[in-house]
């Protein structure tokens, strides 16, 4: 079946829970798993919406504070599949799209699955926020699974 799945990560606690899953899909077949988080490169947040320019942050700036972030976030993952038991390795990539680098990292490092969770929005929010998830499966050439992810209430 699946020998290495990819999950990817943003750091939410969505995604925290999509990523548990798929590390118990991993432990339960056997699989590893090669966990990923993305960051745009710092050009992306000049041309978007200035914020480099409101806050007076530099390219090192954003850079190190992106590592960081992805550290932290991969760590969480890794983590996870320590205590389960599952091989796990982790990995940052910087890329404009999100989904193209979630894709890529996932042929890179030979993934047969790609384990992503969905907020399952529809309609105009779908629209105007985007889906990485939805592009994701545009643009893969390997299986996809779309665990949908449970809002928490509070």
């Amino acid at each position: 079946m699946f020998k290495k799945i990819l999950i990817p990560t943003d750091g939410s606690p969505l995604a925290a829970q999509a990523a548990n899953k798929g590390i118990c899909l991993a432990r339960q077949i056997g699989a590893e798993v090669v966990a990923v988080y993305v960051t745009q490169p710092f050009a992306a947040t000049v041309g978007f919406d200035g914020m480099a320019a409101a806050y007076a942050i530099t390219d090192e700036d954003y850079e190190k504070t992106a590592a960081e972030q992805s550290q932290k976030y991969l760590k969480a993952v890794l983590d996870r599949a320590e205590t389960a038991g599952v091989k796990a390795s982790g990995y940052s990539v910087s890329n404009f799209n999100v989904a193209d680098g979630i894709v890529q990292a996932g042929q890179k490092h030979g993934c047969d699955l790609i384990f992503i969770g969905s907020h399952g929005r529809s309609g105009l929010s779908r629209l105007l926020l985007g889906s990485v998830t939805i592009k994701v499966l545009s643009l893969a050439r390997t299986a996809v699974l779309v665990y949908r992810v449970k809002e928490a209430t509070e």
